[in-house]
């Protein structure tokens, strides 16, 4: 077993990868991700524990079960409440667990509502722009945290 926690929470519409807009999501699917994670972390010596939701509560219940379990780290997609989510800035900033906020997409290429995030000044670090991989660069991080 390892020593260490990190909990992936993923937002809307993530459940959908792999079959959503794969032009700016690309192909790959949110079980091809916890694959990918699951394997790295056994590498790593990390419990890597993903969920998915698509409601803004139950992302912060998870941040809050982060900071309860003793978490090493938050590795956090929060999809499109990136853009408008007081709640889930608050929830980082009351907790102790580092979190790491990931995109799959580069959000400052796109959009201009996309360009602020709400939720980065409480993060300790966003990677973004590349693709599934930004969760294993995230995992990365995460193992140095």
């Amino acid at each position: 077993m390892s020593d260490k926690l990190v909990l992936v929470l993923n937002g809307p519409n993530l459940n959908l990868l792999g079959k959503r807009e794969p032009g700016i999501y690309g192909s790959t699917t949110l079980a091809d991700i916890e694959a990918s994670l699951q394997g790295r972390g056994q590498e790593l010596g990390i419990t890597v524990e993903l969920r998915q939701s698509n409601h803004e509560g139950a992302l912060v219940d998870g941040l809050h079960e982060a900071q309860e379990r003793g978490a090493a780290a938050v590795i956090l997609n929060a999809g499109a409440y990136t853009h408008t989510s007081v709640a889930l800035l608050d929830a980082i900033r009351a907790i102790t667990v580092p979190v790491i906020e990931v995109h799959l997409s580069n959000p400052h290429a796109r959009e201009a509502f996309r360009h602020t995030s709400w939720i980065a000044p409480a993060a300790k670090g966003t990677i973004a722009g590349f693709g599934a991989d930004s969760y294993l660069l995230a995992l990365e991080a995460s193992a140095r945290l």
